[in-house]
């Protein structure tokens, strides 16, 4: 097998209402009465009424002008695209990508590129890197949002392991005896066979193992030795399958692992029946969830396990460096409004800016947060009511810096997490051919992937299955467009 190279990433989900005809948000391209002010509507949940919003507030003050924030946590898109249709847009407006791609062709959204000079402060907080990843057409139609770390690992029940006089696994063979033991050996001591292995959701929970064999997660895209790769088409990948396929057909995982969402296995691993987790560590280190699982079982005590070691190196997964964390883009409608699009550079500059990004983050200097030694301490206050702050980084926050200021206690996990080797996935900077089905597609080949994992297939057909997929679901063009994508970005 070949050997891959494995790289450490460093630091790098409006309240519309029901019926769009009857809700009160203005236009601010065609509304007077909400010329003063600057309109953002974006996907997020938990924003305050503005008389106890204090973001709102000091936005407000700062600025000279109000912003008027909206949030819808369900079926967003629709929606925006509800109001760009009805020609009803917003000022200001979060997409994603592939939202981004149809709206510039679409001709619908503001050519940024000769505004850059009054986005001096946005370019310097994302960097040009980020700047680059809202390209569409050689044209920047919208501010990134940069992505955030990783911070999914694998997690292991200490306490079990010293039951049964194991070491932590180092390796992709020590994490299968491993999750055999804990499956077979009784680590809970109650005498009965009703503890498993490893859980996690779907085929995500085996990335590491996958990575350690130098595969990246299905559909992903990655460079070796300088060419791109296809996981799909990855010589490696029927070999890190037959590893993967051995902890699903000897039943040392969760049955449920293909069928689990969210928090699911969280749960299912608190309630004292799993002993290997793939989870991030928002999900297990906090003292309210040490408090959870300490409830059901005392001597309970999950450790973040490092990268473990297969034929091409250490792995912890895939991470996709092309990533972004969302766009906010400006509609075209406002290019002759030039008082307009200065408010919205001033906002959008100003939580870019070192003032307005620390209130963004943190809140209220005195009230939600302290400067000590030059370091921002939070407040209880910042926990009490900060949970909505998030919705108006609009340009982002210096990640490690904020999740380290914000969860100290957690800050070895954190970094751990971020530092850890993972496989660099470029889908972010690579968009769908027009005309190809991604749905489809996608899910053809996560039904074909589980089939081969849990053996209901075997990997004979593996050959099978791809010309399939390249042909039947139109796959060939996504790698073609690859290609295309990722020769510009190396030019």
């Amino acid at each position: 097998m070949k050997s891959k190279k494995l790289r450490h990433v460093l630091i790098p989900a409006l309240s519309l209402s029901l019926l769009l005809s009857a809700c009160n948000l203005s236009s601010g391209a065609d509304s007077e009465s909400g010329s003063e002010e600057v309109e953002v509507i974006r996907q997020g949940v938990n924003l305050p009424d503005p008389e106890n919003d204090v973001i709102k507030q000091e936005l407000d003050e700062a600025l000279g002008f109000p912003v008027n924030l909206s949030v819808n946590p369900n079926d967003y898109e629709n929606k925006l695209n509800v109001r760009l249709s009805a020609g009803d847009y917003p000022d200001l407006f979060q997409v994603s990508r592939a939202a981004l791609v149809e709206y510039a062709n679409k001709g619908l959204l503001l050519d940024l590129d000769p505004y850059m000079d009054d986005l001096k402060e946005v370019q310097d907080f994302i960097g040009e890197d980020n700047v680059e990843k809202a390209k569409v057409n050689d044209k920047v139609y919208a501010v990134t949002v940069p992505a955030s770390i990783p911070f999914y690992t694998y997690w292991v029940r200490k306490d079990w392991l010293e039951a049964l006089n194991m070491e932590m696994p180092k390796t992709v063979d020590d994490l299968y005896e491993v999750a055999k033991a804990f499956r077979e050996d009784d680590p809970d001591g109650n005498g009965q066979k009703d503890t498993y292995g490893l859980t996690g959701a779907g085929v995500s929970a085996f990335q590491p193992i996958l990575g350690a064999y130098g595969v990246g997660m299905p559909k992903s895209f990655y460079k070796e030795d300088g060419e791109l790769v296809n996981s799909f088409h990855d010589p490696d990948m029927k070999e890190a399958l037959t590893a993967v396929t051995k902890f699903v057909e000897n039943d040392v995982t969760d049955p449920e692992i293909f069928s689990n969402t969210g928090n699911e296995p969280q749960q299912k691993a608190f309630q004292g029946k799993f002993g290997i987790l793939f989870d991030g560590w928002a999900n297990l280190t906090s003292d309210a969830y040490i408090e959870q699982y300490k409830a059901v079982d005392p001597d309970a005590e999950w450790v973040q396990l490092p990268a473990i070691e297969g034929p091409a190196g250490k792995s912890a997964g895939t991470w996709d460096i092309g990533q972004a964390n969302g766009f906010y883009a400006i509609p075209k409608a406002l290019e002759d409004q030039p008082e307009k699009l200065e408010k919205i550079f001033k906002l959008l500059n100003y939580v870019a800016s070192d003032e307005g990004s620390k209130l963004v983050q943190y809140g209220i200097e005195g009230e939600h947060y302290n400067k000590e030694d030059g370091k921002i301490v939070p407040t209880d206050k910042l926990a009490e009511e900060g949970g909505y702050f998030w919705l108006y980084q609009f340009t982002g926050r210096p990640e490690m810096e904020y999740l380290s200021t914000k969860f100290s206690k957690q800050t070895e996990y954190i970094e751990a997490s971020a530092d850890a080797p993972r496989i660099e996935s470029l889908n972010g900077y690579i968009d769908y051919p027009e005309g190809y089905n991604s749905a489809d597609a996608d899910r053809f080949s996560e039904e074909e992937m589980i089939k081969f994992i849990s053996g209901q297939r075997d990997l004979s057909e593996y050959d099978e299955f791809l010309n399939k997929l390249d042909t039947t679901f139109n796959y060939q063009m996504m790698l073609d467009k690859a290609e295309e994508d990722i020769k510009k970005l190396d030019q």
